[in-house]
């Protein structure tokens, strides 16, 4: 293995004077600093004949890198082109069809990929597993039918701000052992859509929703129903999601990251629910969700025993809330609490002298640090806990 990612020191000459005297080199990672990578360097990749990892991420590659590994490179199990400068059609197919064996494909930021490449990758990577598509907004529903017929085994697929709607979440249901879906900033998907999703892909672990503006409670209700196995869920910006969507989420047991910042409508009688029914809930966002008052975070406090991130910014918390949550919450290392305006400063120092001995990390408004008693900051600081004033 050979990994000089973001070695700004290391040229071109230095990468070559290593590779050709290790011919036997199964894993190469040159991402970023080797913007340019020279013809002399495409040249050495000849010789290793057993690579089964590269990643150039953040480089400008021309059609002979793919021609040199595609005819050379005979094993190779992962490419990572994340944001490279030159990948088109042309080189991805040429890619697909020299390495059938492709596990993992990173082209996120590829964004002159059209249909005829993923076309070629779905026809000939037959077992891959897993594949990072953001940003390429050329690709249309085509591209989700190849990789839905021929793509079985695919369990991680990044569609991040790409042109996927119902039609194609449809299409992508066949690939039944999904285990990560990434949605983000994909606003033609619907409740439709992930009612798709979640009648097949049983297996799904992970779904980002980020900014999907037209999912609301019933989506929910369908992953709910359908995808018992999900840990983490981003709903952040998901303004149609209201309690009635909490509730349903609160049927996932094994749910433990939950980002849903800025769901304006869900109040406490919805993080009730939710605190109540996934009791493995580790990590919650709940940033600008003004509308959740106490008695949501009394739940929290009550039943989320496991909860070890918080962020609480921008919330109405008080400060009976804040203290109860911090001095229950025994678990609790990372808490963000920035613009809680219904907190006094009274109220963060009963809160943060709850918790001081366990919090590792905590983010606190600059204003607040003069009003802080030195010996609650000093007592954070030989505890191991880092303050960051914002």
């Amino acid at each position: 293995v050979l990994d000089v990612s973001r070695c700004e020191h290391v040229s071109s000459a230095g990468l070559i004077s290593v590779t050709s005297g290790c011919k036997g080199l199964q894993k190469l990672k040159v991402g970023y600093y080797f913007l340019e990578l020279s013809a002399t360097v495409f040249h050495t990749l000849k010789d290793l004949k057993h690579l089964k990892t590269i990643r150039v991420d953040g480089a400008r590659v021309t059609d002979s890198f793919f021609q040199i590994i595609s005819t050379n490179c005979l094993f190779l199990d992962e490419v990572g082109l994340s944001r490279c400068e030159g990948v088109n059609d042309l080189g991805i197919i040429q890619l697909a069809y020299g390495s059938p064996t492709l596990k993992i494909l990173d082209l996120t930021c590829c964004n002159n990929l059209t249909d005829i490449a993923i076309s070629a990758v779905a026809h000939s990577c037959t077992k891959l597993l897993c594949l990072k598509l953001e940003s390429c907004s050329l690709l249309t529903e085509k591209s989700f039918t190849y990789l839905g017929s021929s793509c079985h085994s695919l369990e991680e697929l990044d569609l991040t701000e790409c042109c996927v709607n119902d039609i194609g979440l449809k299409n992508l249901s066949k690939c039944l052992e999904l285990r990560c879906l990434r949605l983000g900033i994909c606003h033609d998907v619907s409740d439709k859509g992930l009612s798709y999703i979640a009648s097949k892909c049983k297996n799904l672990q992970e779904i980002d929703l980020y900014r999907c503006l037209n999912v609301g409670d019933d989506g929910l209700g369908f992953i709910a129903s359908g995808c018992k196995k999900i840990r983490k869920l981003n709903l952040c910006y998901c303004t149609k999601i209201t309690d009635k969507g909490l509730m349903y989420l609160s049927q996932l047991e094994e749910l433990s990251d939950l980002e849903m910042r800025s769901i304006t409508e869900v109040t406490g009688t919805g993080l009730s629910a939710l605190a109540s029914g996934c009791r493995k809930l580790s990590q919650l966002d709940t940033k600008h969700c003004g509308n959740i008052r106490d008695t949501g975070f009394w739940s929290l406090a009550y039943y989320s025993w496991n909860l070890q991130q918080i962020n609480l910014s921008f919330c109405a918390i008080s400060d009976v809330g804040l203290c109860m949550m911090m001095g229950n919450l025994t678990r609790l290392q990372d808490a963000k609490l920035v613009n809680l305006t219904n907190v006094t400063v009274r109220g963060y120092e009963l809160a943060l002298r709850a918790c001081c001995i366990r919090l590792k990390k905590v983010k606190l408004l600059a204003s607040l640090r003069p009003h802080l008693s030195a010996e609650l900051l000093e007592t954070l600081g030989a505890s191991g806990c880092r303050i960051r004033w914002d």
